[in-house]
């Protein structure tokens, strides 16, 4: 069974990552960076090791982000970056290919240990099974 298993954040986050302190976070250090990045390059390779690894990607920030939507009149709007009432986003995910739930479970439990500065806020990992059509709609 093939999930999508992804992880949230927030603009506040992606600034606190490139140093900027704020009421939500506190700044990361190179250090702090450095060490995220080493837990997600050894799950990465551990997952494709497993032969579990579809896919998997941290996203840019949503400074970056295009939204696409038709308006009121039915005309199409283009606008760049998030809305501003949008409070979490999508950091990144994976596409993993699982035996079970429970293994992807454990999975999820693995990502929650990233290593992150002190005081920077914690969010849930999401677990969606991907419909390999005919399933649950």
């Amino acid at each position: 069974m093939k999930y999508l298993v992804m992880v949230q954040g927030s603009k506040a986050d992606y600034d606190a990552m490139s140093g900027q302190a704020n009421e939500h976070s506190p700044a990361w250090s190179e250090k702090d960076l450095q060490a995220m990045y080493a837990f997600m390059t050894d799950l990465n390779n551990d997952l494709a090791e497993s032969g579990e690894m579809v896919d998997g990607q941290g996203l840019t920030s949503p400074a970056q982000q295009r939204s696409v939507f038709r308006g009121a009149d039915g005309r199409v709007v283009v606008t760049d970056g998030p809305y501003s009432e949008t409070k979490e986003l999508l950091a990144g995910y994976w596409v993993l290919d699982c035996e079970s739930v429970e293994r992807v479970t454990e999975i999820a439990e693995k990502i929650t240990e990233c290593p992150q500065p002190e005081g920077a806020p914690f969010y849930p990992v999401i677990i969606r099974p991907i419909d390999s059509g005919g399933g649950d709609v």
